[in-house]
């Protein structure tokens, strides 16, 4: 008896944060905290999908840090669109969907993937080339997936769920999203490394 009541008042007290969390006082916070840390977790499997493998040696927690406020960069963007997009396009016709899914694709996605390498660019040595560089030869690479990725999820995203779920449901779909870009942003770093330890053999 004490096991279930237990219990009970558990699920009861997780229920009332979880409704506090999506409330509109609140929706903010959830939404980064949410993003920063699904991101960190596809960085996470990526890492030690690659340590399994043995493309790296140890795993880089410092390249956790940047997926993590790469994470927290795109939470906010994403929060301040899906509201901006509910304001301006009202309703749930699949008219009203598709004219969502678009602006998205075209507006949306392209600032979340520059925003993604300006904001890990910043830890780099050399940010401004780093992010020059990185848009130059990854950009296309990332957008093309997100058409893969994104319209099919989108028109369940716009058609059935309200605004305050979006952030949410957005990143359970791109937590695999998540382990192939830290997968892409990083292929580069390792493919140099291996060059330079040439380099220096060859010397």
């Amino acid at each position: 008896m004490p096991l279930r009541r237990l219990m009970y008042n558990g699920m009861r007290a997780y229920k009332l944060a979880l409704k506090k969390a999506f409330t509109a006082k609140n929706l903010f916070y959830t939404n980064v905290i949410i993003s920063i840390c699904l991101s960190t977790t596809g960085d996470f499997l990526e890492q030690n999908f690659e340590l399994y493998v043995k493309e790296i040696e140890k795993y880089d927690y410092g390249r956790t840090v940047q997926m993590a406020v790469s994470g927290m960069t795109t939470g906010i963007i994403c929060h301040n669109w899906y509201i901006f997009l509910d304001k301006v396009i009202v309703g749930r016709t699949l008219q009203m969907v598709i004219k969502k899914l678009l602006l998205d694709q075209f507006i949306c996605s392209p600032i979340v993937i520059m925003s993604f390498f300006a904001t890990v660019a910043i830890f780099e040595d050399n940010p401004l080339e780093s992010f020059t560089d990185e848009v130059g030869e990854k950009f296309w690479i990332l957008y093309k997936a997100e058409w893969y990725v994104w319209p099919p999820a989108q028109i369940i995203n716009f058609y059935f769920l309200p605004t305050r779920y979006r952030v949410l449901y957005d990143n359970t779909i791109s937590l695999g999203y998540d382990v192939y870009t830290s997968h892409i942003k990083h292929y580069k770093s390792k493919n140099h490394s291996k060059e330079d330890n040439n380099e220096k053999i060859e010397r």
